[in-house]
């Protein structure tokens, strides 16, 4: 495999494997992908180091994608919109879930405190396709397209709760539940009277069932039809207090944020 060299302006050039490959847009991909939750903010400088490519080449690039509404600046940092997920997750932008969903959350997230997020159900994992972080909680880092089994978390039980019977019935049957701290609910019967638990009162705490020190509390949203098509969760460091703590502080704002998504998700999808 041949290794990336460096051009006249000292910049990276990116292997091609054929005479059908665009180096350009190599170059605009490698801009966004130097982005991550750990660095959602980036100055150009940031960028021209991520990227090897030279300030005035970042530049470039930077423009041409904030004119295309992949990217956003305040005149100093760059950060990507929620319009990049129509690259890797096409089927979503019918929805449009990803782009209504941020700012509320990010306006969530800001008043808390605390990191927010939505998912979708996808096989037997649910998907990030919205993480809003304050700080860091789990060992694994949580991106856009993370992928963690439904059943120990929060916005899977929410989600699994909006199956119908047939289709949870599949889902079980396909599952395997495995304990990942020692307060993870392995039992098919449990995890069916928890997902009637959630189904009754219409939200969810889990416990440190995913990971140990991690707390989250999640609500449905749901789309005219009453359908449930993706959770949003509020997660917290467990040391912070209790699972009664984390329901008086979150449940409300949550529930108050998963209602104005839906309002917007039913206006959006009246105006398609």
């Amino acid at each position: 495999m041949s290794e990336p060299s460096q051009n006249l302006a000292g910049e990276t050039e990116l292997p091609g494997p054929s005479s059908g490959f665009v180096q350009s847009l190599a170059r605009g991909l490698s801009v966004i992908r130097v982005f991550d939750g750990d660095n959602p903010l980036l100055t150009l400088s940031d960028i021209a180091r991520g990227t090897g490519l030279s300030r005035a080449t970042s530049r470039r690039f930077l423009m041409t994608l904030i004119e295309l509404g992949y990217v956003r600046t305040d005149g100093k940092t760059f950060a990507l919109t929620a319009k990049v997920l129509e690259l890797g997750f096409s089927y979503l932008s019918g929805l449009t879930l990803p782009e209504i969903a941020q700012p509320h959350l990010e306006d969530l997230s800001h008043s808390i405190g605390q990191s927010t997020s939505a998912a979708i159900l996808d096989g037997s994992d649910i998907v990030y396709i919205v993480r809003v972080r304050t700080h860091r909680i789990m060992s694994v880092g949580i991106n856009l397209g993370t992928r963690l089994p439904a059943y120990a978390t929060s916005m899977g039980r929410v989600l699994l709760a909006g199956l119908s019977e047939a289709e949870l019935a599949d889902y079980l049957h396909e599952v395997k539940l495995q304990a990942l701290t020692e307060r993870t609910v392995v039992s098919e019967s449990a995890l069916i009277a928890e997902l009637d638990h959630v189904r009754e009162q219409g939200w969810v705490v889990v416990d440190q069932e995913l990971e140990q020190g991690l707390r989250s509390i999640a609500a449905p949203i749901r789309d005219a039809a009453g359908t449930v098509v993706a959770a949003v969760n509020v997660s917290t460091a467990a040391a912070s207090g209790t699972s009664d703590s984390v329901r008086e502080a979150y449940l409300a704002p949550l529930l108050a944020t998963a209602a104005r998504i839906e309002s917007d998700l039913a206006t959006s999808l009246r105006t398609h």
